[in-house]
């Protein structure tokens, strides 16, 4: 190779070997032997050398190659190869130089000159040009690096390592060879030769792992949801490896919601209405060091008025007062629109009159025709609701309401005055049992001389009282029965004369003694209780 060519290919033909030769007028041929990259154009350097005097009528290049598993020379013209791949520099005077364009790894091998002159021919199969191809090789180290790691940039190819090399990632020329990774160094390098020709080697990938980032969550349909719709809340974000689905959170006002990249509310109820957000993680987050919050979305719920009710500033109601009926409503967005009816019935029809509007319906001086029904309707953009009816009433009219406690308290007034009664009418029985016994004494103790006819008297009063428990009597009513006859009966002496003795005894006699028993004497001692 000459000087010239060395400059102008940039030095990417590399002279590995030299093989002398002799001008001397002997025989002979001398080689380089050649290191070429795929892809480029290589001259195979050669000179021979003839006896003086002879004239060079024939040359020729071939190649080794297996025919047959035999190791045969095939010329060059011979081979299967694009047209004007092999070019032949040399002349008939001693140059032999051959140029090879576009070099393949079927190159690779090794070649041979032979020529004729007009004294004869040459051909040695001992000696030949080896032809070495190699390829440009991208190394990227590691080609796996997290985030922050020391990457290098290495260009090989086997033969002597070109002069100068550029790299490009992506088609963009890359100024450092050493570099701390990021995750937008990620992408495909591959190294170029530099000067009148360019090869390129085969590119390689640069992985980055990092951490999930740019974590966001996303609702669709955005904006305001109506009540009852379907709502499905997306969280993504950009890391490597990726989030897997059990990398993502949902949370709701700080509460875990759910896990999984996707959320779907398919009944949306006012209870959703919140703040969320979405969390995300990989194998380099995953102890919980680098969790990345996306930015918090909005969910508002709108629907119609519900829950509507009514409620009234003063109790009791009474005719000249002041009323305030206040209308109230769950409701998003808050109602705009409140309108009170009261119902009206006559004899043939029973309608809702308008009687105000706003929230709140004010009566400066209540009215017996003030009283009635009363109803709320609410309206905001997303629909309408009603209140369940509202009486209104002054006290006066609520008489029979306060009648009640009335009858209670005469009632209770009555039950006492009974039991008052049936305390006084046992106390007068008790009197007038002890009023009878003293004057039973009385007369028991006054009469013992007379006639007959007084002591019969005297037992028929005795019979009258109390002698055996009345079998309607439970035991606890016979009990008290023998005490208060107990404390209101005292016997006295009885004196029966012998002139009655064969009279026949009444069958309830008191007297179990003999009968020539002159007297008897009855007492009885009791203890008051």
């Amino acid at each position: 190779m000459t000087y010239w060519s060395i400059q102008t290919m940039g030095r990417w033909i590399l002279i590995l070997g030299f093989i002398p030769g002799v001008w001397s007028g002997n025989w002979g041929v001398t080689y380089e032997n050649q290191c070429a990259l795929i892809g480029t154009t290589v001259d195979l350097k050669c000179e021979y050398d003839y006896r003086l005097g002879s004239i060079v009528t024939l040359v020729g290049w071939s190649k080794a190659q297996l025919v047959s598993n035999k190791l045969s020379l095939v010329p060059l013209s011979a081979l299967p190869s694009p047209l004007n791949h092999f070019t032949y520099l040399g002349d008939y005077r001693g140059n032999c130089n051959l140029r090879i364009n576009n070099v393949q790894p079927s190159d690779q091998g090794a070649y041979y000159f032979s020529f004729a002159t007009t004294l004869g021919s040459w051909r040695d199969d001992s000696s030949y040009a080896a032809l070495y191809v190699k390829e440009l090789t991208s190394v990227v180290q590691p080609s796996t690096a997290r985030e922050g790691d020391t990457v290098r940039l290495i260009c090989r190819s086997g033969c002597p390592d070109p002069t100068e090399v550029a790299w490009l990632k992506d088609g963009q020329r890359v100024w450092s060879t050493v570099f701390q990774a990021r995750r937008e160094d990620a992408g495909s390098y591959l190294c170029a030769t530099l000067g009148k020709e360019r090869v390129w080697s085969a590119s390689v990938a640069l992985i980055v792992h990092y951490a999930p980032t740019d974590v966001t969550l996303s609702a669709n349909p955005s904006g305001d949801i109506d009540r009852g719709s379907t709502v499905t809340l997306t969280c993504s974000s950009k890391a490597n490896p990726p989030v897997a689905q059990g990398g993502y959170r949902l949370y709701k006002d700080g509460e875990y919601v759910s896990s999984g990249q996707t959320h779907v509310i398919s009944d949306v109820q006012p209870r959703h209405t919140g703040r969320y957000h979405c969390q995300a993680w990989n194998s380099l987050s995953w102890r919980g060091s680098d969790l990345i919050n996306s930015s918090e979305i909005h969910l508002n719920v709108q629907y119609y008025p519900v829950n509507v009710s009514v409620s009234v500033n003063a109790e009791p109601i009474v005719e000249g007062s002041s009323i305030n009926l206040t209308c109230s409503s769950d409701a998003n967005p808050a109602a705009d629109s409140y309108t009170w009816y009261k119902r009206t019935e006559t004899n043939s029809s029973n309608s809702l009159l308008p009687v105000g509007s706003g929230q709140v319906l004010s009566i400066p001086s209540m009215e017996s025709s003030h009283s009635g029904l009363y109803v709320c309707h609410v309206r905001n953009s997303r629909g309408e609701g009603n209140s369940t009816e509202v009486v209104l009433a002054m006290a006066a009219e609520q008489r029979g309401s306060q009648l009640l406690p009335i009858l209670a308290g005469v009632g209770l007034f009555l039950v006492a005055l009974l039991v008052a009664a049936l305390l006084l009418f046992r106390k007068k029985q008790k009197n007038t049992a002890e009023k009878n016994q003293t004057d039973l004494d009385s007369r028991l103790n006054g009469g013992a001389s007379n006639s007959e006819e007084a002591t019969a008297a005297i037992y028929s009063n005795i019979h009258i009282l109390p002698s055996s428990p009345d079998p309607y009597n439970t035991p606890a009513t016979q009990q008290n029965t023998r005490r208060s006859s107990e404390v209101e009966i005292i016997y006295s002496t009885v004196t029966i004369k012998p002139s009655i003795r064969n009279k026949p005894r009444h069958k309830n006699s008191w007297s179990k003694g003999r009968e020539d028993d002159s007297s008897v004497i009855y007492s009885s001692v009791v203890k008051p209780s």
